[in-house]
């Protein structure tokens, strides 16, 4: 008896063995791939010079790191984030940022998941996680981000942790305040949760789960800003009231890698600053997009607003480069959960056609600013982020209003 229990035990077990063994095979696979594409891993060799620059007390945003003459972007608390990078050698730190960016890999779809199925738990969340893993790791946000040892799988696991918190939870909001501390767009989830939060307040007359998550991340954000300050002050005021607003630090709008309204604006108006326009069009998408992620908080649809709320941060940021939409995971999570829902039937399959085919890279991007110069076909290429999203904006939008008359 003893055995034929042990027996079932085992082939319960054996699927998730089979996932687990999918997604190792997987991501060593993707391990060679990326060394036989000889990836430099060029923004954790930044990260680790802004390490350096902070444990010798330099000037952070005068640095200057890699071939490249890459200049730090990031708040002062990323700087000193950045310091254990430098207490290990080039070589372990590029093998311990690949595979804790695989992890992350595994971390971010798992959350994803129970972002988007909540009822999904155990054994059934972790077979589905590894599987699902083992297939995202090779989309092109994802393939960046890794080849760059890039920190937005991080912050994506840190905001969606918050989301995923049972209601109540007293550490909901800590993962978005040390990500809008690190890197500044996750701060849009934070007015996301205040505008949610004062209407369902208005609703109700209480204190509720999303007012307690934004007061957290704003309380953590200001905490370890100002700690930083006060072991960065130099820095920390020239960041503030300075670097902030040098935008043209970060890059050229008009990069293909910027898949951004602004970027998109760039290369159609072949210009490197698109001004007004871009302005003006940031500031109507976002409205609308925010207006989309309020409604589906307050009706109880937490995926739908959390996922239109990363994506909307991404569209209005002057920047967005590509390895920036790793929340392409979660997305495409929604996606097929609700593939029934989704019109045209072909919709899905669309997009993560768009997320795995590098089709940006497919336009000249070479050294020269090509991206001035662009024609019709390689805008929409090198567009291709935006223009989908803007896409899904619209069918929902039309799906929607059908359903909305209907009611009346």
């Amino acid at each position: 008896m003893t055995v034929s229990v042990l027996a079932r035990t085992r082939a319960r077990q054996w699927p998730l063995a089979t996932a687990a063994a999918a997604c190792l095979l997987s991501f060593i696979a993707f391990w060679v791939a990326q060394r036989l594409a000889h990836v430099n891993m060029l923004d954790v060799m930044v990260y680790r010079a802004e390490g350096e620059t902070v444990r010798a007390g330099g000037d952070l945003y005068a640095m200057r790191a890699t071939s490249a003459n890459l200049a730090m972007t990031y708040p002062p608390f990323a700087g000193l984030l950045f310091v254990p990078l430098t207490f290990v050698g080039v070589p372990l730190m590029r093998t311990l940022a690949t595979a804790g960016n695989l992890l992350l890999v595994v971390a971010l779809v798992q959350l994803s998941l129970q972002l988007v199925r909540p009822s999904l738990s155990g054994t059934r969340l972790w077979r589905a996680a590894l599987l699902v893993a083992a297939v995202v790791v090779w989309c092109e946000p994802v393939w960046t981000t890794l080849r760059y040892g890039q920190i937005n799988l991080l912050i994506a696991v840190a905001v969606l942790w918050d989301f995923t918190r049972r209601e109540g939870h007293r550490w909901a909001g800590v993962g978005i305040g040390l990500a809008t501390a690190v890197k500044l767009t996750p701060g849009l989830f934070v007015v996301f949760l205040v505008i949610a939060g004062v209407l369902q307040w208005r609703r109700e007359r209480r204190w509720n789960q999303w007012l307690r998550t934004a007061a957290t991340a704003t309380a953590v954000f200001l905490g370890t800003t100002l700690a930083s300050a006060l072991v960065l002050p130099y820095d920390s005021k020239r960041f503030w009231t300075e670097t902030l607003f040098e935008t043209g630090r970060v890059g050229f709008a008009e990069e293909t890698a910027n898949q951004s309204l602004r970027g998109v604006l760039a290369r159609l108006m072949h210009t490197d600053d698109p001004g007004l326009w871009w302005l003006v069009v940031a500031v109507l998408f976002g409205a609308a997009a925010m207006a989309l992620a309020v409604r589906a908080a307050l009706r109880g649809d937490k995926a739908l607003a959390v996922v239109v709320c990363a994506i909307t941060a991404l569209m209005v940021s002057p920047i967005s480069w590509s390895h920036h939409w790793v929340w392409c995971v979660p997305l495409l999570v929604l996606l097929v959960d609700r593939r029934d829902r989704v019109r045209p039937r072909w919709t899905v399959g669309a997009v993560a056609l768009v997320f795995a085919s590098f089709a940006l890279w497919w336009v000249p991007h070479d050294p020269g600013r090509p991206e001035l110069d662009q024609n019709a076909g390689q805008m929409l290429l090198s567009g291709v982020y935006p223009l989908t999203i803007a896409a899904l904006f619209v069918g929902y939008a039309l799906t929607r209003r059908p359903q909305a008359v209907a009611k009346e």
